[in-house]
């Protein structure tokens, strides 16, 4: 046994697939994992639970019973900004999990255990940034599992990962998060996706399946960022028409005078919302990654907005871990 410390990006969150109730397969999450910002934990094998973050407390609390251990002490060194479209539950859990197996000798086997984690119950993507990283497309769950309300909290397996792809290195990640209200989460998060679900119109599926296929995974797997970005950014576009009347337009405010301004940015591609926002990201590449970065504080500032701007680097791999005996 040892202190074990465990390390992991956020992730984007492009959007779903299908949340229509009329297709075989709901949700089918589409992201990319980023290099930053990161959530770091380390854990100590001890007696109890030990932490001071609560969240993390519940989180530790978890993973000892599911790993069948005395205890764990926690310390969250570093962290994502939560509720804004970056992945944070999902990384944290895992973290946590993965650091407190391995502080006490174990295998983490971070995808089996999700679930009992309450990870990975719609999006697969989260599970699969932080395991390998880069771009990354998972299957969906089957639909009839959903057609009234989702199952219990862990009685799912996480989604299969369909498509994976490392993106060029040269590639930049723009990540704006403008001091908002945060995005939707827990029970409000499962109250509005019900009922997007109940009213989603299959079409887009169908539309988005189009532009997945023949456009965003031949992009992804040839490194080609003006047709990914494209790619992106019309997925986006088509979930948040399934979220309008969730999200009052198809994007929330603020992010979508965000995206608007970052639209006219000639140096970006793939303008969107992550998740429920309020993130706004867009991708460039290392030689118009400054023009790109101010291009988004001159948005914050035309829009009286603070906020926060990273240029991110598409994460190589996924979950770093590393020992101190």
């Amino acid at each position: 046994m040892a202190t074990a410390t465990v390390s992991a990006g956020a992730r984007l969150h492009v959007g779903f697939q299908n949340l229509s109730l009329a297709r075989e397969r709901l949700y089918g999450g589409i992201g990319v994992g980023l290099a930053e910002p990161r959530v770091t934990v380390t854990a100590e094998p001890v007696p109890t639970v030990q932490a001071d973050d609560p969240l993390v407390r519940t989180y530790a609390s978890r993973a000892v019973d599911i790993l069948d251990v005395t205890g764990v002490a926690i310390d969250a060194e570093e962290s994502l900004p939560r509720h804004v479209g970056l992945g944070s539950g999902t990384q944290i859990a895992l973290a946590v999990l993965a650091a407190t197996a391995r502080a006490h000798g174990l295998e983490p086997r971070v995808r089996a255990r999700a679930p009992a984690m309450g990870r990975g119950g719609r999006s697969g993507v989260g599970v699969a940034t932080f395991e390998s990283g880069g771009f990354a497309v998972d299957a969906g769950h089957p639909t009839n599992r959903f057609t009234t309300e989702p199952p219990a909290e862990g009685d799912w397996t996480v989604p299969p990962v369909v498509a994976r792809h490392d993106l060029p290195a040269d590639w930049r990640f723009l990540v704006v998060i403008p001091d908002a209200d945060p995005g939707r989460s827990g029970d409000d998060e499962d109250a509005s996706m019900r009922a997007v679900v109940e009213r989603a119109d299959p079409a887009i599926a169908d539309e988005i399946a189009g532009v997945v296929t023949r456009k965003l995974l031949p992009a992804a797997a040839a490194g080609r960022l003006e047709p990914f970005g494209e790619a992106v950014a019309e997925i986006g576009r088509k979930n948040g028409a399934w979220y309008a009347d969730a999200q009052g337009g198809v994007f929330r405010p603020p992010a979508g005078e965000l995206v608007e301004a970052l639209e006219e940015c000639q140096v970006l591609s793939g303008v969107g919302q992550s998740s429920w926002g309020p993130v706004v990201y867009g991708v460039t590449d290392t030689g118009h990654a400054d023009e790109a970065e101010a291009a988004a504080e001159d948005a914050l500032a035309d829009h009286g907005l603070e906020g926060r701007v990273i240029l991110a680097e598409p994460a190589e791999g996924g979950a770093r871990y590393g020992f101190d005996d």
